[in-house]
């Protein structure tokens, strides 16, 4: 196929949660159609302004850039790095750079939306276009619809509808490549002033906040390569938070430092060579991002409301008690140790492990009756990772008002979870040292423990560790009366 003609003089790539130079759409197809191109980042203020000084996510933004200015500059081309509000800077960097069009990747959040359209209207203003590819995802929008033509609403048809699509084209067609440095010679270099520090655009420099992993293009290559070995078996250590199950790639997704497609290609790779069990439930994971992204730009009500309308009939606890029980949950001071556990490596590391992202997200809303939004709005303040239609997803999952989400008499027990998935109590015990003593019969329901192995552990309730804020028995039957207004028959059961 003959490649097309180049089209504009001289162009500008807006980076924003893609933070790579390699397998880009939009920085290949500016390459491609451009005989000059000039690369953008801005520190949005907009966004920032509402962040806490020792974020660490503004870190590992910040650590990323500079590798990719490097990069960029080893290709042959120029990172212009700025603080600002994207609405204005890019009209006035297009403007001062005389450039013909802006390429960028598509976001799909409701508030970025309105952002690109109102960059696009100042650019047209211009003369200048504005220019959006798929980069973040597989399939998006309106791509993987059902036989009736319809958005999915339940994952596993999805999923196989998906599934259909990608080898329909081959296994290569829609996780192929885009070969940036083929064109790497219509990269320009201009003169740059330096990126500016976090203080400067007022965090915290403190090396004691940064993320326990490498940030940037090489940390998700090393993190890869590093997942790539353990990939088979995914599938069962995935569930066991003291373990290394996971892939720890969230993060590096988040921010665009990582290709899906590089990540769908290594699955699939995999699955046809070995039949690799591990590597189609990985698969699975990085469908259901899609699925999420899908479910937001369909219906994007879902932030702010139920995606089940009768769902928001919901009367969640509210008052004096209400705010202690979600203080206690934010802090990891329930007295339910998994639950604790989980939520102290939130807030210590920035990161959760996903099994107890459901057992935390279930117990807020079913033991403590707590509206999920609020849940929601901690784990978007904590999480590194925090893609709001992932997050949003997931807790919409919790509550049972989502899509494809537990039934609602689904209700987690604390305990039972605690004893299936941290058999040994090695999870609690890292981040809840104070029970680190107790045996792995006792460290799960510590005030079931006779007083005497309390006493030989250290441990004194109501003082070095609560006594349980909620008895979950009684919370589960108060559960099952909040959600009567949205009652289905079914068979009551619980986890």
């Amino acid at each position: 196929m003959q490649e097309k003609s180049v089209s504009f003089q001289r162009t500008l790539v807006w980076f924003r949660r893609d933070l790579r130079c390699f397998d880009h759409a939009a920085l290949y197809q500016a390459l491609r159609h451009s005989k000059e191109v000039i690369c953008v980042f801005i520190f949005d203020q907009t966004i920032l302004k509402h962040l806490p000084a020792n974020d660490r996510r503004v870190r590992f933004i910040h650590d990323s850039i500079i590798e990719l200015q490097q990069e960029i500059g080893k290709l042959g081309g120029s990172l212009l790095v700025i603080h600002g509000d994207p609405a204005t800077e890019i009209p006035r960097v297009a403007e001062q750079l005389q450039v013909n069009a802006v390429f960028t990747n598509h976001d799909y959040e409701p508030a970025a939306l309105q952002r690109d359209a109102a960059v696009k209207t100042a650019l047209g203003k211009q003369q200048c276009e504005f220019l959006s590819y798929k980069d973040q995802v597989i399939f998006e929008k309106n791509e993987v619809l059902s036989l009736a033509g319809t958005p999915f609403s339940v994952f596993t048809p999805y999923k196989n509808a998906w599934l259909k699509k990608f080898y329909a084209e081959g296994s290569d067609f829609y996780a192929k490549s885009y070969l940036v440095e083929k064109y790497a010679a219509h990269f320009c270099r201009i003169d740059l002033a330096g990126i500016p520090a976090l203080s400067e655009m007022g965090f915290s420099d403190d090396q004691t906040q940064a993320l326990p992993i490498r940030t940037g293009m090489s940390g998700g290559t090393q993190l890869i390569q590093d997942f790539l070995a353990r990939m088979k078996h995914y599938d069962v250590a995935r569930d066991f938070p003291a373990l290394k199950g996971p892939s720890y790639l969230s993060v590096h997704l988040r921010f665009g430092t990582v290709s899906v497609r590089h990540l769908v290609r290594e699955a699939m790779q995999q699955i046809r060579t070995s039949s690799n069990h591990g590597a189609e439930i990985w698969l699975a994971e990085l469908i259901w991002r899609d699925f999420y992204f899908m479910i937001l730009h369909h219906h994007p009500h879902v932030t702010e409301r139920a995606f089940k309308p009768d769902y928001d009939a919901i009367q969640w606890e509210t008052g004096t008690q209400a705010d202690a029980h979600f203080a206690a949950w934010c802090e990891g001071n329930t007295g339910y140790p998994l639950v604790d556990a989980a939520m102290r490596q939130l807030n210590q590391t920035g990161y959760m492990h996903n099994r107890l992202r459901m057992v935390t997200a279930c117990f807020l809303i079913k033991d403590l009756g707590i509206d999920w939004r609020r849940g929601e709005a901690y784990f978007a303040e904590k999480l590194n990772d925090f893609d709001l239609s992932a997050n949003n997803g997931g807790w919409q999952w919790a509550s049972s008002s989502g899509c494809d989400a537990q039934p609602y008499f689904r209700i987690f027990n604390p305990i039972t979870q605690s004893e299936k998935f941290d058999a040994d109590g090695k999870f609690i015990a890292r981040y809840l040292p104070q029970l680190a003593k107790l045996d792995k019969r006792t460290i799960h329901a510590p005030w079931k423990a006779a007083p005497l192995l309390l006493q030989q552990a250290g441990v004194s309730l109501g003082k070095d560790y609560p006594y349980p804020i909620v008895e979950h028995d009684v919370a589960r039957k108060k559960t099952l009366e909040r959600y009567a207004v949205v009652k289905k028959p079914g068979t009551l059961s619980a986890d």
